[in-house]
């Protein structure tokens, strides 16, 4: 095995991407979508932001029969993510102008036909497709010291011109693998684990504050939940 080859397996991780739309929906319990939530707890509603607004529903994630879904999620069989129209841009707690509601596999779900008539999002079925290698931006991605010295070595050697010769990044949807940010990248706290990323997506009509995406990322100790935003 070639430097090369060695640093990309030793990098590389699994995550499951979405194409959006493209295909005749189901509307079955175990369908994600991208604008549409309709998979709710019996007393659940669409939950309403800091103004008393209703959030936007914008992702509707079934983990059940995913080609990848995490460790840290593997118990887990639905989430679902709300977002105010004035979305938050920094790192942001669960409930503060944007909702994520996990339920686990046990959760007891029903169907809800609930929309948000002021909503922009277009509704579109998503389509699950595995990456079987996902790999960290550059700057802030989480390469670690070790790895990042040792591809510096191949640049300053002439082996390489620079990182993304040997590597490409998603910027799609997708659960698990690496957090794509546009900028630098951000630490999420202690114990956290990336975990989901939502991009923007124009046959959605989703355009997160400048052509960015948003991440969502779990503590393995509290379950929290925590957002950040980035763009260009």
């Amino acid at each position: 095995m070639t430097n090369v080859e060695l640093i990309k397996s030793e990098l590389a991780k699994k995550a499951t991407t979405f194409i959006t739309g493209g295909f005749k929906p189901t509307n079955s319990i175990s369908e994600s979508w991208i604008g549409r939530v309709y998979l709710y707890a019996e007393n659940e509603e669409i939950p309403k932001d800091t103004n008393g607004n209703l959030m936007l529903p914008l992702i509707q994630l079934c983990l059940d029969g995913l080609p990848f879904v995490p460790s840290a999620l593997s118990q887990t069989k639905v989430i679902t993510v709300f977002i105010a129209a004035d979305l938050p841009a920094d790192l942001t707690e669960n409930g503060n102008n944007w909702l994520i509601r996990e339920y686990k596999n046990t959760d007891e779900l029903v169907v809800k036909d609930l929309r948000n008539e002021g909503s922009y999002l277009k509704e579109f079925p998503l389509q699950p497709q595995i990456i079987t290698a996902d790999y960290p931006v550059w700057d802030g991605g989480g390469i670690p010291e070790e790895i990042e010295d040792r591809i510096i070595e191949l640049e300053d050697s002439g082996e390489i011109e620079d990182y993304y010769d040997i590597v490409e990044n998603n910027y799609g949807h997708k659960v698990g693998g690496y957090p794509t940010f546009c900028q630098s990248g951000v630490f999420f706290g202690d114990d956290f684990e990336f975990l989901i990323q939502i991009s923007t997506d124009e046959k959605a009509n989703l355009n997160i504050v400048d052509s960015g995406t948003i991440f969502l990322a779990k503590n393995s100790k509290t379950n929290e939940w925590k957002y950040y935003c980035d763009f260009y």
